[in-house]
């Protein structure tokens, strides 16, 4: 099975969700540099049904953004249904993805997240809820390879044969969190067990990791998380199979996606930006240690701003560090 953005030649390349990270401005930047989907942030079903001012500022979507989709976690059927019809309101949301991966336990403890491995009748009737009321074109699911134990071929055909669209596989089990070796054979094995497309995910983190992933595993696509967070031009650079990314590019992209978060969050923007100037500056530039603490202690949108530009007006160490 074949949908209008999967191409038989082409791979999908997909920003994962990232609670903290992925949010509207992230986004925004990422897209510039050639990602094809954009998911939100984890949104709780219970929030959203519940009217959270918060929670429906997280669904927002940059104009960037034309495949989008927003992940639900859940697992209450007329919490789920009252959730999705509020989606169906929004304009510009592709798909509606279930989020079935997740390890945190305050999620893992209330059947959300990647507890629902352990329940595949309620994940199946969690889809079907999904599928059967949703407007939006597509309906995915975002899996782990299992909980303790690994059972990727059981839980991948739940998905398929419950109306999931196409799939995204974090090739951990809930067990091995963040830590554990990525098992891409188990993606290889899912992706010649279902007919519909699969995205792979878990530790790609260079052009070199991408190619290798589809090749290896056979997939449509990959999914990238936290080898973006601080390199939004990842895209970029698997696209064009290039390491290449200019010092004066790096300045320009913190500086917008400042820009972008002040415009959202309002002042408390440069904030929240801190964690995002952390990672940033870890990517190659001398003094980052001394700058994170800087940082850390500015909140003048100004100066904060004037700090950037001085910081990152340095010569890019990138191709240095990363041989």
């Amino acid at each position: 099975m074949r949908l209008a953005h999967f191409s038989n030649t082409n791979p999908l390349y997909a920003l994962a969700p990232l609670a903290g990270f992925t949010d509207l401005p992230f986004r925004s930047m990422v897209k510039k540099f050639g990602v094809d989907l954009t998911v939100s942030e984890m949104i709780s079903s219970n929030a959203l049904v519940h009217q959270s001012k918060k929670t429906y500022k997280m669904i927002e979507k940059s104009p960037l953004e034309s495949f989008y989709s927003v992940q639900l976690a859940g697992s209450n059927e007329m919490v789920m249904q009252q959730a999705v019809e509020y989606v169906n309101t929004l304009d510009g949301v592709s798909c509606i993805d279930l989020n079935c991966g997740c390890p945190a336990p305050k999620v893992v403890n209330n059947l959300q997240g990647s507890s629902l491995l352990t329940d595949l009748t309620q994940m199946a009737n969690t889809i079907r809820t999904i599928k059967k009321h949703s407007n939006k074109p597509y309906t995915s699911v975002k899996i782990r390879i299992g909980f303790n134990e690994k059972n990727p071929i059981e839980i991948a055909k739940v998905c398929e044969d419950n109306g999931a669209d196409f799939i995204a596989v974090h090739g951990r089990t809930r067990a091995g969190r963040y830590k554990a070796t990525v098992d891409y054979d188990a993606i290889r094995n899912i992706k010649k067990a279902v007919l519909i497309p699969v995205i792979a995910n878990g530790d790609i983190d260079s052009p070199q990791k991408a190619k290798w992933v589809l090749e290896h595993t056979g997939a449509d696509g990959v999914m990238i998380g936290r080898a973006a967070v601080g390199k939004p031009w990842i895209f970029h650079q698997i696209k064009e199979n290039t390491q290449e990314i200019p010092s004066s590019l790096i300045l320009r992209v913190v500086l917008e996606h400042y820009e972008q978060m002040l415009a959202h969050y309002g002042v408390y923007g440069a904030v929240m930006f801190r964690k995002h100037l952390h990672t940033y500056s870890k990517a190659g530039f001398q003094g980052a240690s001394a700058f994170r603490d800087l940082v850390n202690k500015t909140e003048d949108i100004k100066e904060m701003r004037e700090i950037i530009e001085q910081f990152f007006s340095q010569p890019y160490l990138y191709q240095r560090e990363n041989h």
